[in-house]
């Protein structure tokens, strides 16, 4: 059997038609299947890879890691100085009061720490979320998961949990007393690209203040630059009380985090003490590695040419066929008639060598989601390649 079929037998599927392509070598915003043939990457892991492939300063701190030590006890217990060394560069780039990390595997797991953490420090059992939303696919997380069709299959999940509609001022009012914290995404991602309205993120912040809720931000997929600034938060003027990071939190290697204050997330320490475990969270590896990426994001001036990028895309994607982009920074959702569509340019552009993929909750939309640093000649190429493609499919 090759490794097609070995694949497709002994790995867990999560499709019926998954895309097989073969990936032995990825670097910078590119990647090369088993045949040699190279594809540039407008995913770069869904968000993961904000500083490229494979970068030679997140591989040198690998393995000198790798050379120390890799698991040792379980979170929490040992003082890991890769975990305290990130914890503090994290901190030392957000408000004040995000000052203490919680490190979990991935960010679903960040989710499901943050929806405990709230509801054990505030005394509620409510959790709000919004239509559209993805904030991991675990039990917890699924039930804040922004649509029936993913959720109706796993019934039932956890109670008292309500959504509204992101953008609606007037749901705002079925935040209350009971609420122990709402959950938002800064920017929402697989609705396909869509950020706050004017005004509507500073009102959820008061309306959570005002009820003694607290407001969990995801920026999971919208971290690390994403939309142009180092938080998509800073450019709506709100600070969350907790934040959940994850996908380029590790720099290419597994780990996700919750961020709250320390008065906050002492709650985990007593009543019952252990409040929150895990094994593999905030692995020395992975913090190493995305401590070495934080440094080059912040180093490299790579997020000062994210909204030149942008800019870039949006001007050279000009084709009837595309009936309107979504973007903020670096996270783009191009839109066409229907998923048909999307999938016949999705499948065509990697034969031509551009990979991309579709949004949960707009599956009409290609994701235009590259690593930051993707030069400006690969970008040109991308998109001369996406209308290449909608000219000779005729859409």
């Amino acid at each position: 059997m090759n490794t097609r079929q070995l694949f497709l037998s002994h790995v867990g599927q999560t499709s019926a038609a998954p895309l097989c392509l073969n990936i032995v070598k990825a670097e910078g915003s590119k990647m090369w299947d088993a045949d040699g043939k190279e594809f540039i990457d407008l995913i770069g892991g869904i968000s993961v890879c904000n500083i490229g492939h494979r970068h030679p300063k997140v591989v040198e701190a690998i393995k000198k890691q790798a050379d120390e030590y890799l698991h040792i006890m379980v979170y929490g217990e040992f003082v890991e100085n890769p975990q305290v060394q990130y914890a503090k560069a994290l901190t030392d780039h957000l408000p004040s009061t995000l000052n203490a990390v919680f490190y979990t595997a991935s960010g679903a797991e960040a989710t499901e720490g943050a929806m405990k953490l709230a509801k054990r420090y505030t005394g509620r059992t409510q959790i709000i979320s919004f239509k559209d939303s993805y904030h991991g696919s675990t039990q917890g997380a699924l039930s804040i998961m922004g649509s029936e069709y993913w959720q109706q299959a796993f019934r039932p999940l956890l109670p008292d949990v309500m959504q509204l509609r992101y953008n609606n001022f007037d749901d705002l009012k079925n935040i209350t007393e009971r609420t122990a914290c709402v959950f938002a995404e800064t920017i929402q991602a697989e609705a396909g690209v869509v950020a706050p309205a004017n005004g509507w993120l500073a009102a959820l912040r008061q309306r959570c203040s005002d009820m003694g809720s607290l407001l969990v931000l995801d920026e999971i997929q919208c971290g690390f630059g994403r939309n142009g600034s180092l938080w998509a938060f800073e450019q709506f003027g709100v600070v969350p009380d907790i934040l959940l990071l994850g996908k380029a939190l590790g720099g290419g290697m597994p780990l996700g985090a919750f961020v709250a204050d320390k008065r906050i997330m002492d709650s985990f320490t007593s009543n019952p003490v252990l409040g929150h475990i895990n094994t593999f969270g905030g692995h020395p590896v992975s913090c190493a590695a995305g401590l070495a990426a934080f440094h080059v994001l912040l180093q490299e001036g790579i997020i000062a040419s994210v909204k030149t990028k942008e800019k870039l895309f949006r001007s050279l994607l000009n084709h009837s066929a595309i009936r309107n982009i979504s973007s903020h920074g670096l996270m783009m959702a191009v839109e066409f008639d229907s998923f048909e569509t999307n999938k016949k340019v999705i499948d065509a552009l990697i034969e031509e060598g551009v990979f991309s993929d579709w949004f949960l909750f707009a599956a009409h939309a290609l994701r235009i989601v590259p690593p930051l640093n993707i030069s400006e000649d690969d970008i040109t190429l991308a998109c001369s390649k996406v209308i290449d493609v909608l000219n000779r499919l005729e859409v």
